[in-house]
């Protein structure tokens, strides 16, 4: 006789976990990270954001941006957006135009007036920000809006540190800059130009603010030691960009040579030629690759007629202005090794593009201070060794870029403000990334990126006209609608629609859905349809 069918579980059984007769497992609505936020170095809520511009409420979209980042018409100008770069559209046709859009945005709020919210209240303490760059500009308005009293102590005579000073007009108009500093100082943030602030401590006494963020921008240009004659016209980029700024513009010449490979250098040629510069050559010791310069920026800088001459090295200049050049060749491993073979460059003056340094002058005699490698070191909570003390963008060790300073000033303000509360500042736990393959993007049409206008060749030549256009808002709206949504329900319906038990229980716009277990027998149609992956399935439990 033949015996009667038997299943013997385990504890490793998935079967072993199954409650009832129908379900082992168990659908569930999770949120997940968007690697757009995730890469956001100024740490803003770009799904969130998109989800209301692609809605055409264009306001509340500003609003949720700039909850994290002040400057979003310049950051639509002047960011890498590496959001972009990790993108999960990017993987299914091109990635979400997110700076672009973050621009249309920011201009929308420049053009209509729109302001920020003040405190409710005030902390009565008071904070001196050093420096009115991103960094100090992004900790005075967080820190306004928390409540503080903001002081900004800047050297210069005007605000915008390197936004202003080493981003030419042609990239960051200074009618946009003016505008977003405004409307941070309209909270009641005082700025003090023309300010150098000469020793922290003293100027904390003296003037009885309760903490500090240092802000300092790297204006310092990194020298080279380049043998020539004493008439000999060698300027560093720093002193050509900042001279920008000034009535009487820097005198080139005819042929100038700027030594460098980074952005600054292609800005400094690039400006050059908009000065009137026949011939305006980079000369860079390695090779386009090892650039670090943005290839964008290379690709722009060449179709303005800006020469490169890769893998060479300025020797020597002579009282002519001519430039004595080793070219270099790739060794086994890759480094740039002389090669012996040399040539000559005529040129009315060498621009040295070789990086920056930050003035720390204002901390000398600082107790508990640690400097390395000519930046100041800060824990996570961005505070420097000198309790009430805290440093950012330039000042600390990181990436330069405008977007890092902003994060920073943001980071720092919620770090002062839980010190001044005798707290500690513990943001929130982040979600699970986001990932592609938990797409279903079946649900998806191609939709083609929205291109930015850019300015003729002709004018780009001869003009300090901003470069690269704005989408309008019909491209801005449409640009919007091609966020996926990744990780986080938006409310399409599928789930409601496929679930063959009517499990899927509708809460109403905006409160998303949750599922009557009682019906659900866990077939997981809802997860295998769900476009953004919101839905995940759990084992049952006993």
């Amino acid at each position: 006789m033949e015996k009667p069918f038997a299943i013997t579980l385990d504890v490793g059984s998935s079967l072993a976990n199954k409650t009832g007769t129908w379900r082992t497992y168990r659908p569930q609505y999770v949120d997940r990270l968007p690697p757009c936020n995730n890469a956001c170095p100024a740490g803003e809520n770009i799904q969130e954001w998109l989800f209301h511009a692609e809605s055409g409420d264009y306001e509340q979209a500003w609003r949720a941006l700039t909850a994290n980042n002040p400057l979003p018409a310049v950051m639509g100008r002047v960011c890498y957006h590496p959001c972009e770069t990790a993108c999960n559209r990017g993987q299914l046709d091109e990635s979400v135009g997110i700076n672009s859009v973050e621009r249309f945005l920011g201009d929308q709020a420049i053009k209509l007036g729109w302001k920020f919210t003040p405190p409710a209240s005030s902390s009565g303490k008071q904070v001196l920000v050093v420096g009115a760059g991103p960094s100090g500009l992004s900790a005075a308005y967080h820190l306004a809006r928390l409540g503080h009293r903001v002081t900004i102590q800047e050297a210069g005579p005007f605000a915008g540190g390197m936004m202003r000073f080493g981003i030419p007009k042609y990239r960051l108009p200074r009618d946009v800059l003016d505008a977003e500093v405004q409307r941070i100082l309209d909270l009641g943030v005082v700025l003090q130009l023309n300010t150098k602030v000469e020793n922290i401590e003293q100027t904390m006494k003296d003037s009885g603010f309760d903490a500090a963020f240092l802000a300092v921008g790297a204006h310092i240009a990194k020298r080279a030691y380049i043998p020539a004659a004493d008439s000999a016209r060698m300027l560093d980029a720093m002193q050509v960009l900042r001279g920008m700024e000034d009535e009487e513009k820097p005198m080139l010449g005819r042929r100038v040579v700027v030594y460098g490979g980074g952005n600054t250098a292609l800005d400094v040629a690039r400006t050059a030629k908009r000065l009137g510069a026949t011939d305006a050559i980079i000369v860079y010791r390695r090779t386009r690759e090892k650039m670090p310069a943005h290839d964008f920026e290379v690709e722009e800088a060449l179709q303005e007629g800006i020469m490169i001459k890769w893998l060479s090295t300025i020797k020597n200049m002579s009282d002519e202005g001519t430039l004595t050049v080793e070219k270099m060749a790739l060794d086994a491993t890759g480094f740039p090794q002389p090669t012996g073979e040399f040539e000559t460059l005529e040129s009315d003056s060498l621009v040295l593009a070789l990086g920056q340094d930050v003035d720390l002058s204002l901390l000398n005699g600082v107790p508990g201070l640690e400097i390395k490698d000519g930046v100041v070191q800060v824990g996570t909570n961005m505070m420097t060794g000198r309790a009430g003390i805290f440093a950012g963008g330039d000042m600390v060790p990181s990436e330069r870029t405008v977007t890092v300073a902003i994060g920073h000033g943001k980071k720092a303000a919620r770090n002062i403000d839980a010190w001044l509360r005798g707290e500690t500042y513990a943001p929130a736990p982040k979600h699970a990334l986001a990932e592609f393959d938990k797409l279903n993007t079946w649900y998806y049409d191609d939709a083609p990126k929205m291109v930015r206008p850019t300015l003729d060749l002709a004018r780009r030549q001869s003009t300090f006209e901003e470069v690269v256009g704005g989408l309008d808002e019909s491209t801005a709206l449409f640009e919007a609608r091609r966020c996926l949504s990744c990780g986080n329900c938006f409310e399409c319906d599928n789930c409601y629609g496929v679930c063959p038990d009517n499990a899927v229980i509708k809460l109403g716009p905006g409160n998303r859905f949750e599922f009557n277990y009682d019906y659900c027998k866990g077939c997981g149609i809802c997860r295998t349809e769900c476009p953004c992956g919101a839905i995940v399935m759990v084992p049952e439990t006993i």
